[in-house]
């Protein structure tokens, strides 16, 4: 693993973002023996260390020179992208602009009349952009912006270079029955090649979920577990083990 991976799989264990309990269920309606909710880095400190970690899996890509906004999701995809554009700007020397969308448009102030999307305007016709989000579960979030980006933007869209995910969870997507309730048990689509396949985007993860428990297992590091913090154990690896063998896919 690289150190950035070992120390966001840290961030995402010290913090809580990464917590085990029973009786867990996705969005899309799915059981989940884990939860990852990013939306828990809300100091200063695990918001720089998290930017600091995109910075670093930037630079290793070899980014540099071929991005120039970093576009992220409202909404916490638009503090990473804030976050990891400081980091780059102070660990890197590369002071890239950020941006991020709207729920809904603005039409007065200094974007009356054009119905502003986007709110701190560094997203233009000749943007490089790297989307920046937390997970991909469905990418339904990183189409919204995709279709808000062309709309907005028209013929002159910018080009979007990737999606850059901090963990990816490394699951399928849901499958319904005709009346539209999730099947459990069953093994959906592959959520991120369908993406790509779609937009013709590549999607990148800083860290696996096989990968983070892995480590934090090897680490002997405490998890978040049943509102107890102590450190995965075999049952836990099993457990999750077990639901990637249904739900999962290699990432």
């Amino acid at each position: 693993m690289k150190d950035y991976q070992k120390r966001l799989a840290t961030l995402l264990a010290q913090s809580g973002a990464l917590l085990f309990r029973q009786g867990l269920r996705l969005k899309d309606g799915r059981p989940t023996p884990y939860f990852v909710n990013l939306g828990v880095f809300r100091t200063g400190r695990l918001s720089w260390e998290l930017g600091r970690c995109f910075a670093d899996w930037f630079v290793d890509q070899g980014l540099a020179g071929q991005v120039d906004v970093l576009l992220g999701p409202s909404y916490k995809g638009s503090a990473m992208a804030q976050a990891a554009a400081m980091a780059l700007h102070l660990e890197h020397g590369l002071d890239l602009a950020f941006d991020y969308d709207r729920k809904e448009a603005k039409t007065h102030g200094e974007h009356a009349g054009k119905a502003g999307m986007f709110v701190t305007g560094a997203l233009g016709p000749a943007s490089r952009a790297l989307i920046i989000d937390d997970v991909g579960t469905s990418m339904a979030t990183k189409l919204e912006l995709l279709d808000k980006v062309a709309a907005h933007f028209g013929a002159e869209a910018p080009r979007v270079v990737g999606v850059a995910l901090a963990v990816d969870r490394q699951q399928t997507q849901a499958v319904h029955d005709a009346a539209g309730k999730v099947v459990e048990g069953a093994r959906g689509a592959d959520a991120l090649a369908a993406f790509g396949q779609k937009t013709g985007l590549p999607v990148w993860s800083l860290l696996g979920i096989r990968q983070a428990a892995g480590f934090l297992r090897e680490s002997g590091q405490n998890v978040l577990v049943e509102g107890q913090w102590r450190p995965l154990d075999d049952e836990l690896m099993d457990r999750l083990a077990q639901y990637l063998a249904v739900y999962g896919r290699e990432g």
